[in-house]
């Protein structure tokens, strides 16, 4: 046991001794003025094996463990060689610059020797976390040597064979680069960081797949990290997280690859690799997986239907039929993202509009817009928006609609809706009144037309002109206009709106007129439809939409 514990002390003090040389080494290579760049790449490999050598004195080793002595002594006389050509560069008293430079490329091939030699120890398992003295997080003012410093001891960490302390320098990684961008540009600097943390991804570990997703995922969301992370291969990790990894693995993941294939970028590195079929997988009905992870596959495959091959073979592997079911779940989110999916697969794709008719997408839509639904505003903007959008030129989808309480719903949320959905359903009407001759009937028949004029009054110029047009073209059919003349207070409502400040005198004019026409007989039925193209015509400033009411209302009555 005696015996042991002094090589085990003689161990320490020699580790101690290269970690106390590497850090006068560091300091003094900032003096240094010529050969900068050189001293530099010197210096960031030095701080690499500070790192290393660091959070080995804080792990418990066993006293067998000859290569990291062999490896202690050889870092040794390496740093002693270091020093020598610091100090000679300080006083200027080389022989040739060449010669200096060949030395100084020599120095630093053995600093790379000595940190690929830690590879093998830890590969060893030999090291195990005791106490460790963990390097202090640098202050918002810090430095850019120190923020490096404390992003080279986290890999140095990562390196180490103590799952714990993987776990806990990757997160201690995430939290830094989280808050402050600078971080990342270190991360991306110091060579071999990103890689390392693309291979946890394929960890057994869940714990640490989990942190390295999370990593990943964060490195995604800065525009100059995503070309690294692709050529580093991270697609194809990113997907075996989709298909094994816990729940969580999963969410980064998925959101991972959502901010890589933003406006269409490396869509079909993600198909080469099976994401598409994984990403359709999280979204079956029997993958019994939560709404948020669902939620960012939907996301992740609407960049994915940009390529009509990738759309083609999501319709045929059944998509449309699961993202129907979706829409039919209680969660919100699943509901937003499938009915987003299905417009974006839809957009100028006729076969797929009529797959998603086929398959009750247009009756799951309705559905949502019911009154009685439970669901927020912003599903039923999204539901209407796609009902439009899928539904303009086909006829069945047209007569699904009328069958199945559309109209109703449209008619309910004019009258009673939040604004953005009422113009919403302007648009509905306005869409649907152009659709067909039976279209217009059913909506005079429920009642539009007096709900229109109300819209007539808005201050939106948009609102005004879609109701005026829509109310004209369901004007084109005879039982509308019967309808509409049947109430004076349409018309009346219509003169108010023209000109407020003679709203009482026409009003009076009207209700004088009515009493004379009833007091008369029905002889006088032309003469009430000539005063009201009188009075209509007598008024200033006359709107297009109101010629197109006196054309349709006296004209042709």
């Amino acid at each position: 046991m005696g015996e042991e514990a002094s090589i085990r002390q003689h161990h320490q003090s020699r580790l101690s001794e290269a970690i106390l040389s590497i850090s006068s080494l560091i300091s003094l290579s900032h003096s240094i003025k010529v050969f900068s760049a050189k001293w530099q790449s010197i210096r960031i490999k030095l701080e690499e094996l500070f790192s290393n050598l660091t959070a080995i004195e804080n792990c418990e080793t066993s006293s067998g463990n000859s290569s990291l002595s062999i490896a202690v002594e050889s870092i040794l006389g390496t740093l002693r060689s270091c020093d020598e050509l610091a100090n000679r560069c300080l006083r200027f008293s080389y022989s040739g610059k060449l010669l200096m430079q060949s030395d100084l490329d020599i120095l630093s091939a053995k600093l790379d020797s000595h940190i690929e030699s830690f590879s093998d120890i830890y590969s060893e398992g030999l090291l195990t976390q005791s106490y460790a003295i963990v390097v202090p997080r640098p202050s918002v003012s810090a430095s850019k040597d120190d923020m490096r410093f404390y992003i080279t001891d986290l890999l140095s960490r990562m390196k180490i064979g103590s799952s714990e302390m993987k776990k806990q320098a990757l997160i201690a990684f995430n939290e830094v680069i989280e808050d402050d961008e600078r971080y990342a540009k270190i991360a991306v600097e110091i060579d071999g960081l990103i890689n390392f943390i693309v291979k946890f991804l394929d960890f057994q570990d869940g714990e640490i797949q989990e942190a390295a997703a999370k990593s990943v995922s964060l490195i995604a969301g800065f525009n100059f990290c995503k070309t690294l992370l692709i050529g580093l291969g991270t697609i194809g990790p990113l997907i075996r997280v989709l298909e094994s990894g816990n729940e969580v693995s999963k969410e980064y993941a998925a959101r991972c690859l959502m901010k890589v294939t933003e406006n269409s970028d490396n869509v079909w590195s993600v198909s080469a690799h099976g994401g598409v079929t994984a990403l359709l997988k999280l979204c079956s009905h029997g993958s019994h997986c939560q709404a948020p992870l669902v939620s960012l596959a939907c996301s992740v495959l609407k960049n994915l239907v940009t390529v009509d091959e990738i759309k083609r073979f999501m319709v045929e592997e059944g998509a449309i039929t699961e993202l129907v079911e979706l829409i039919r779940s209680k969660d919100e989110s699943a509901q937003i993202s499938s009915l987003d999916l299905l417009q974006a697969m839809a957009f100028s794709d006729e076969s797929v509009r009529e797959t998603i008719i086929k398959e009750g997408g247009i009756r799951a839509m309705v559905r949502v817009l019911d009154p009685r639904s439970p669901v927020s505003t912003k599903i039923r903007e999204i539901a209407l928006r796609g009902i439009t959008n899928i539904c303009f030129s086909s006829e069945n989808s047209i007569a699904i609609l009328m069958n199945c309480a559309f109209i109703d719903h449209i008619l309910y949320f004019l009258r009673y809706g939040e604004v953005l959905v009422q113009e919403l359903a302007l648009k509905a009407a306005f869409w649907l009144c152009g659709t067909s001759e039976e279209a217009k009937k059913v909506m005079g028949d429920a009642g539009f037309m007096p709900v229109l004029v109300k819209f007539l009054d808005s201050k939106s110029f948009e609102v005004r002109e879609m109701a005026a047009e829509t109310l004209s073209n369901m004007l084109v059919v005879a039982r509308n206009r019967k309808k509409f003349v049947q109430s004076d207070q349409n018309v009346v409502m219509l003169l108010q709106m023209l000109d407020p400040t003679e709203c009482e005198e026409k009003d009076h004019h009207l209700r004088v007129h009515e009493k004379h026409r009833k007091a008369c007989g029905d002889g006088r039925s032309r003469r009430e439809k000539d005063r009201k193209k009188a009075v209509f015509e007598s008024i200033p400033g006359h709107f297009e939409w109101i010629m197109a009411f006196l054309n349709h209302i006296h004209l042709r009555t």
